[in-house]
This record gives structure tokens, C-alpha cells and sequence, in this order.
């Protein structure tokens, strides 16, 4: 028996040494948590403020403005907060508005021609300049202006250009024997008017992000196709077009984004004028909440929500476009 208890002992020791540390002779489970919990900690601590962000400047506005067009706000209503719940009422009384189909259109015709000409007219100037000739870099430079410039100023600018009686364009038009044309006040040429000025102030913005694509683009890629005999517009659309592909994604559905929001460039020109002929989505919402005597706050937020949707929709057809394309 005396031979036998030390042994005994060993393994009575052995065995809860074993449940303390683990079988494998891993660290038990509530150590492993104490551990965790500092790089828990830390981790949480970094992603709190992007959190707080989104939530303060994202979600709380998105979550007022819901709240806003199911309900039938006044002003008096809107500072006490007594404003009656209308469901959809208000998205009812915006689909039936006679300005509806008008901002729709707009909407649709302004984002899409300025998405295609601002970026055809971007990616052939970051192809020009890819070249690099000697003043490439002071012309890239100056194509940059319009893109510093504020937004107030380029539309201020555009609307003198274009004014009827005094503007530069229709002075040009009348030198070379023309009739001068009503830019900003007839219903045929307002739309045209602000499609100019924001094609002009969206090409610097197109050229800078697809120029920078280009430099990703290796240089052997080119050097095999000229070996090959691949002339210059075989070498663009063999090689360069389909290697920018992922830039250009990013590039048009940023492109749309920004282009579904314009606000300044067509009130400052135009607000909307005239009778609707260049009104979108972002200018009547602020038409409604904003333009008259006696706001309508709740229709106005209610196309506000339609026009986020509207920006949702388009996103995720782009998307699903560019996905088909890859896998073709």
C-alpha cells in the first residue's frame, strides 16, 4: 500500500492538473475569455465612432424623414410634435401630383446623358493625357478648375454664359449671322442648359479617377500588344477598356449618386423652370418643403424618400449588369 500511494498521488494530481489546464493542455475556458476581453475591448473602441457616425448623420435623419412623410406635418405640428400618422397618404398624393411624371423624366434624362458624356468625355481625355507630351501635366492641371471650383460660382458663371440678352454664347451665335437661342427660359433648351454646366463641372472628376486607373495598367500589357501588331483603337478596346472595368464601375455608380442629388447647379440656373421643364426629384422636394409661402414638409420628405429609392434601384441594376458582364 505505502508503494502505491505516491503513484496514486501523482495521478489524483495529474488528473486535476488536467481538468485545470484542459486535456490538450490548453488554458481553461473562462482564462481564454479574460484574455479576449482586452482585444474585444480595443476592437469595439475603433469601430464606436464609425458606429456613432452612421447612426447620428445616417440612420436618425433617414428615420426623421420617415417619420416625416407618414405623417401630415405643419409647422405648428412640427415644433410640438402632435403631426396626425397618414400612412401613405402622402406617397399617394405624390404619385398623382401632375408634376410626378415631369420630375420623374427629368430625373432620369439629367442623370443618364450627364453619366455618358461626362464619362466618355473623362475617359478620352485621361487616355490624351495618358500619353504624357509635354504639357500633359499643366493642361491635366487645368482641367481640374471646374471641379474646384464651388458649385455657386460654376452655376453663376454658366447662367451669365447662357443669359439671353447678355451672355457670351448667345453673342457668339448672333457673330456667325445665328439666332440667338432662350437658354434658360424656354422650355425646349432649360433642360440642355443645365446638362452643359453639369457635364462641364462632372469631367475633371471622371478624368482624375480613370487616369489613375490607367497608371494600374502594366505596361508589358501593352508592349505584347504592340508586338503583336495591335493597332491603336485595338490596343483600347482589346485591352485598355476591359482592364478599367472595375474603376469604371466604381466611377459611374459614385458618377450616379452624385448626379441624382444635383440641386445647386439647377436651381441657380433655372429652380426648375420653366413650367417644370427642368424640374427633378431633388428640386421639387425642396420646391414643397422649402419654395412656397406654406411648406408641404411631409410631400416634400415623401419625394425625397423616392428619390433615395429611386438611387437604391439604380445601384443594385448596375450592379447586377456589372456582375453579368464579369462572369460573361
Amino acid at each position: 500500500m505505502s508503494a502505491l500511494q505516491p503513484a496514486l498521488g501523482s495521478t489524483v494530481r495529474g488528473e486535476r492538473g488536467g481538468a485545470a489546464s484542459g486535456s490538450d493542455g490548453a488554458p481553461p475556458v473562462r482564462a481564454r475569455a479574460r484574455r479576449r476581453w482586452p482585444a474585444q475591448l480595443t476592437a469595439w473602441a475603433f469601430i464606436a465612432p464609425v458606429v456613432i457616425y452612421l447612426a447620428v448623420f445616417y440612420a436618425y435623419p433617414l428615420y426623421r424623414n420617415l417619420d416625416l412623410s407618414f405623417r401630415q406635418y405643419t409647422l405648428r405640428s412640427f415644433i410640438d410634435g402632435t403631426a396626425p400618422f397618414v400612412w401613405f397618404d402622402n406617397y399617394v398624393a405624390v404619385v398623382q401630383s401632375s408634376t410626378f411624371l415631369p420630375a420623374l423624366i427629368n430625373t432620369g434624362v439629367f442623370t443618364g446623358v450627364s453619366i455618358l458624356f461626362q464619362f466618355s468625355i473623362g475617359l478620352a481625355l485621361a487616355v490624351f493625357f495618358f500619353t504624357n507630351f509635354r504639357l500633359a501635366a499643366t493642361l491635366r492641371a487645368l482641367f481640374l478648375v471646374p471641379w474646384l471650383l464651388p458649385l455657386l460660382v460654376s452655376a453663376s458663371i454658366w447662367a451669365w454664359m447662357l443669359n439671353s440678352e447678355s451672355g457670351v454664347v448667345n453673342a457668339l451665335i448672333e457673330g456667325i449671322g445665328l439666332h440667338q437661342i432662350n437658354w434658360l427660359t424656354s422650355p425646349q433648351w432649360a433642360m440642355v442648359s443645365v446638362l452643359i454646366a453639369n457635364i462641364w463641372i462632372g469631367i475633371p472628376f471622371n478624368l482624375v479617377i480613370l487616369y489613375s486607373g490607367l497608371q494600374g495598367i502594366s505596361s508589358d500589357v501593352y508592349e505584347a500588344a504592340s508586338l503583336d501588331g495591335a493597332n491603336a483603337w485595338q490596343t483600347f478596346w482589346r485591352i485598355t477598356f476591359p482592364l478599367l472595368r472595375p474603376v469604371s464601375a466604381i466611377t459611374i455608380l459614385l458618377g450616379l449618386v452624385y448626379t441624382l442629388k444635383v440641386f445647386d447647379i439647377i436651381w441657380i440656373m433655372t429652380q426648375g423652370g420653366p413650367v417644370n421643364a427642368s424640374t427633378t426629384f431633388a428640386i421639387w422636394s425642396y420646391r414643397l418643403g422649402f419654395g412656397g409661402e406654406s411648406p408641404d414638409l411631409s410631400p416634400a420628405a415623401a419625394v425625397g424618400n423616392l428619390l433615395i429609392v429611386l438611387a437604391f434601384v439604380f445601384g443594385l441594376i448596375y450592379i447586377r449588369v456589372q456582375r453579368r458582364m464579369a462572369t460573361a
